[in-house]
C-alpha cells in the first residue's frame, strides 16, 4: 500500500459493497478500490453450508463482538457475530433469503419522503441481481448473480410441526418472498449445488478480479476518513486512513467514498473520523467535523426467544450426530450427494404469523430447526428434540452503537437494550403463547412435544417477558445505526439516496441505512439496497 488515488473508495467487502464494487468497476475508466479488514474467503468452512458453526466465535471470520449487559436479557452480554472476511456476513450467516414485507417498504417511503423505497420500485432492484431456482415470473428474477434455491433436506419434525401451524391458523406457503410472507414453510436459501453462495463468489470473482481498473485490499483496516473543507465552507469526505497490520497508508477518492461496513462497523468509522455526536466525541478527544447525533442512535435487531421440546419417536439432529456413526453418515451424505445436514441453514422451516388479533400484518417470525442447545456455540443436547425460536419482527425497543476510545482497534459498545419498551414485553409474552398453541395441535401429538424451556410453569406476561429475558438470543441482525431520513429529521444522518448529510461525496450504504428493520433476515434486503445505490452513484458520476 502507498498514497494512492481512486475514482471511488469503498470501504467493507462484505454484502453491500461487493456488489457496488462490481457495478461501479464494470465502467472501465473509473478506478475503484475495495478495502476489507478481514481476509479472502478461502477458508473451507465459509463454503460448506453448516460451516457457520465454525466461522462465528473464530478470529479468521468474525469480528468477534459482544453486546453490552442488557438490563432487557436481565444482565445477560450476548456474542454479536459480525462477518470479517470477503463477503462478510454473507460468509457466516444462515443463508436464508428473505426480502421482508411490502408494508417495511411503503414505510421507509413515508419516512424518507421518497417513493423509490416503495415496494414496487425495490422489487426491481431484488429481481436485478437474482438467480431464481425456478426461473423469472412477476416477483423473481433469474439469471443474475444471486443465486436463490430450495434446501436439499427435510425432517419428519419439520413437517409436523409445518402441518401443526396450518391447524392453528398458518397458512402453508412455498415462497415468503411476494410482498406478503405470512405463512409457514421450508426457507429459500443463498446456495449452489450444495454450497454456500456469498457476495464474494457472486459478485466479485471472477468479474471484478479480471478487470484492471478494479484494487482490492485484504487485512487492511480503515482507521478513520479523510475531510476537506471546501471554498464554501462545507466538508469533502477526499479519501481514508488505512492500516494494513504493519504501516498506515492513504488512498484519496475524487469522487466518492461508500461506507459499507456495516451497521456496527460504518458508526464506528464515522464517529472515530469525527462524524457523530459532538459530546461522544470531545469525551474521546476527536475533532468534530460534524455534529451528526443520529449516527450510532436508532439500534434494532430481532431477538430470538429460543422455545425448545423434548420429542419422542422422530429423528434429530442431537440423536443423528451423536454417534460417530451417525456424524460418519451426515459426511458421506454431503460429501456423494451435497445434501443432508451439512447442507443445513442454522433455521430450515420458518413461519410468520400474529402474535394477537390487534396486528394487521405478521409480527412474528419462527425459525424452527430438529435440534437444541443451550446457546448457539454450545454442543447439542443428548435428547431428541426441536427449537422453535420466535422473534418480534418489528421492536419498538432501540439501542445504540458508540465508540469507547479514539482507537480503531477498539471494539464500540453495542447496546441493543431489547425488551425495553411495554410492546415489545408484551408481544415476547404472547408468541410463546402462539408457540404453545402450534405445539398442542394434533399433528404433534404423535412425538409426545413436551416443553422443555422456558417450561409450562410460567404463564403470566411478567413471568413469560422475564422468562424472554433469560433464554432469548439475537438473530444476528443490527440496523438502523445510521438512519436515512428525511429533511426534517434530526436524527437521520443520510438523506433518502443514503448521502451523509452535511458532508459531500460520502455515502453509507448497509443495513445500518434501514430507518426501520425489515420483517425477517436482512441479508437480502441490504443487497438490494446495494442495488439501488450503485445506480444512483453511476448516474450521479456519468
Amino acid at each position: 500500500m502507498s498514497d494512492t488515488t481512486f475514482d471511488y473508495i469503498i470501504i467493507g467487502a462484505g454484502t453491500a459493497g461487493s456488489l457496488i464494487a462490481n457495478r461501479l468497476c464494470a465502467d472501465k475508466t473509473k478506478r475503484v478500490l475495495l478495502i476489507e479488514a478481514g481476509r479472502k474467503d478461502d477458508y473451507h468452512w465459509i463454503h460448506i453450508p453448516v460451516g457457520y458453526l465454525y466461522c462465528i466465535g473464530n478470529p479468521r471470520t468474525d469480528w468477534l463482538y459482544n453486546t453490552e449487559p442488557d438490563a432487557g436479557l436481565n444482565g445477560r452480554t450476548l456474542r454479536y457475530p459480525r462477518g470479517k472476511t470477503l463477503g462478510g456476513c454473507s460468509s457466516i450467516n444462515g443463508m436464508i433469503y428473505m426480502r421482508g414485507q411490502s408494508r417495511d417498504y411503503d414505510q421507509w417511503a413515508q419516512l424518507t419522503g421518497d417513493d423509490d423505497w416503495r415496494w414496487q420500485n425495490v422489487l426491481p432492484a431484488f429481481k436485478k441481481h437474482e438467480d431464481f431456482y425456478l426461473g423469472a415470473d412477476e416477483m423473481h428474477g433469474a439469471g443474475g448473480e444471486w443465486r436463490v434455491e430450495k434446501q436439499r433436506l427435510r425432517w419428519d419434525i419439520l413437517d409436523a410441526f409445518a402441518e401443526a401451524a396450518v391447524q392453528a391458523g398458518v397458512p402453508h406457503t412455498t415462497d415468503f418472498n411476494r410482498g406478503s410472507n405470512e405463512g409457514v414453510g421450508y426457507f429459500q436459501v443463498n446456495q449452489k449445488n450444495g454450497w454456500r453462495w456469498n457476495t464474494a463468489k457472486a459478485f466479485l470473482r471472477p468479474t471484478c478480479y479480471g478487470r484492471p481498473n478494479f484494487e482490492l485490499w485484504t487485512g487492511a483496516q480503515v482507521s478513520r476518513l479523510l475531510f476537506e473543507t471546501q471554498p464554501d465552507g462545507t466538508k469533502r469526505c477526499t479519501g481514508a486512513e488505512v492500516w494494513n497490520g504493519s504501516e498506515m497508508s492513504t488512498a484519496h477518492a475524487e469522487r466518492e467514498v461508500i461506507l459499507c461496513a456495516g451497521a456496527i462497523g460504518s458508526p464506528q468509522i464515522l464517529q472515530l473520523s469525527g462524524v457523530g455526536p459532538a459530546e461522544l466525541l470531545r469525551q474521546h478527544g476527536i475533532d468534530v467535523v460534524l455534529d451528526a447525533p443520529g449516527v450510532g442512535a436508532n439500534l434494532q435487531d430481532h431477538l430470538q426467544i429460543r422455545a425448545v421440546y423434548k420429542i419422542d419417536g422422530a429423528p434429530t439432529l442431537n440423536v443423528l450426530a451423536s454417534s460417530m456413526l451417525g456424524k460418519a453418515k451426515i459426511g458421506l451424505e454431503y460429501l456423494w450427494k451435497r445434501s443432508g445436514p451439512m447442507s443445513m441453514a442454522p433455521s430450515q422451516l420458518g413461519a410468520f404469523t400474529r402474535s394477537s388479533d390487534a396486528y394487521e400484518w405478521p409480527n412474528l417470525e419462527y425459525h424452527v430447526q430438529p435440534l437444541s442447545l443451550d446457546a448457539f456455540g454450545d454442543p447439542l443436547h443428548s435428547f431428541p428434540a426441536f427449537t422453535a425460536s420466535v422473534c418480534n419482527l418489528n421492536p419498538t425497543s432501540r439501542g445504540s452503537v458508540r465508540i469507547k476510545s479514539k482507537r480503531f482497534e477498539d471494539a464500540p459498545a453495542i447496546a441493543p437494550n431489547y425488551l425495553s419498551t411495554d410492546e415489545d414485553r408484551k408481544v415476547a409474552a404472547d408468541s410463546l403463547r402462539v408457540t404453545r398453541r402450534i405445539a398442542a395441535q394434533p399433528a404433534l401429538a404423535k412425538y409426545k412435544p413436551e416443553e422443555w424451556k422456558p417450561g409450562v410453569q410460567y404463564q403470566s406476561d411478567e413471568d413469560l417477558a422475564r422468562l424472554a429475558g433469560d433464554i432469548a438470543t439475537t438473530i444476528f441482525h443490527p440496523v438502523g445505526t445510521t438512519k436515512m431520513g428525511a429533511d426534517g429529521d434530526p436524527m437521520a444522518v443520510l438523506d433518502a439516496k443514503l448521502r451523509v448529510r452535511g458532508i459531500q461525496g460520502l455515502r453509507v450504504v448497509d443495513a445500518g441505512a434501514m430507518p426501520t428493520i425489515t420483517s425477517g433476515n436482512t441479508n437480502s434486503p441490504t443487497l438490494m439496497m446495494a442495488e439501488k445505490a450503485a445506480g444512483w452513484i453511476v448516474e450521479a458520476n456519468r
